[in-house]
């Protein structure tokens, strides 16, 4: 057993040595992947075979803002990731990776990761429309996906339905854009039906295209259509999306009674507004 520290006061304090095992791990969890294979690993013995246990990287994330760009470059992250991965021994569940996912990558997450449930994969752009189509074959068990502002054509999505019967939760969110397709509604629509939480934000769908989905999938709880510019909801479909979805965030210069007519199309926007906790982490 560890011995307490003692300090200039003559009082003591535990050493974080004594802790139990279990707490230790619980703690090394919640931090990100990037410092728990760069720093956390190298502490000590103790924490070194913490973290040689799979069930510790159940969970791997590797967002922007837990790395600094002069540190880590896009080769270095894609190591520490398949390093986690490779930890992991089939028990990854949750992966977030902010941009530098690649095909090459994608796969060798398919190919040792069978049992993840939740994925979010943003600003990808090194992803194609053939890599992630075979991916999602391989990723039956998904439930949560998040794959917004990856550049991926709708077909992606009718790939993504199809081949994960398990998924409840959506998140494709586009950059602004006027232009008008309801091709992502339809692909949604037709794959997608057991969803519960829905996000498409800066989706270029129509009002035919949202009716498609509100039709499509009863189970619908929470919806986000957020700059979507192409909607009009002063009729019945915006008094429909109100009585069907509990958590419903329309655009915001939208009221009851009509759009905005100045509205200012190239403003910014938060990421998340007054949506509630629960849905903001997804």
């Amino acid at each position: 057993m560890a011995c307490s520290i003692p300090t200039d006061n003559n009082t003591t304090i535990p050493n974080w040595l004594d802790l139990p095992v279990e707490i230790t791990a619980n703690i090394l969890q919640r931090l990100n992947t990037i410092d728990i294979v760069t720093s956390a690993c190298k502490v000590c013995p103790l924490w070194e075979n913490i973290c040689k246990d799979p069930l510790m990287w159940r969970t791997i994330r590797m967002r922007y803002n837990d790395a600094s760009p002069y540190i880590f470059n896009h080769v270095d992250l894609v190591k520490i990731c398949r390093f986690a991965v490779k930890q992991s021994c089939g028990h990854l569940e949750d992966i977030d990776i902010d941009y530098f996912c690649t095909d090459d990558l994608l796969r060798y997450i398919t190919v040792n990761a069978g049992n993840l449930r939740r994925m979010r994969l943003a600003s990808c752009q090194g992803i194609s429309y053939m890599g992630f189509s075979k991916a999602v074959i391989k990723l039956s068990k998904l439930e949560e996906v998040d794959i917004s502002f990856c550049n991926l054509p709708w077909e992606c999505l009718e790939d993504l339905g199809s081949s994960c019967p398990l998924l409840k939760s959506f998140k494709f969110e586009l950059m602004n854009t006027l232009q008008c397709s309801n091709y992502h509604a339809f692909a949604i629509a037709e794959t997608m039906q057991g969803l519960i939480h829905l996000d498409i934000q800066g989706n270029i769908l129509n009002n035919t295209g949202l009716l498609a989905i509100l039709d499509a999938c009863p189970l619908l709880e929470s919806l986000d259509i957020d700059r979507c510019f192409n909607l009009n909801l002063t009729g019945n479909l915006g008094q429909r999306c109100r009585e069907q979805i509990k958590v419903l965030r329309l655009p915001r210069w939208f009221n009851d009674d009509q759009y905005c007519s100045d509205v200012d199309l190239d403003a910014d926007y938060d990421d998340y507004g007054d949506v509630p906790y629960d849905y903001r982490e997804y």
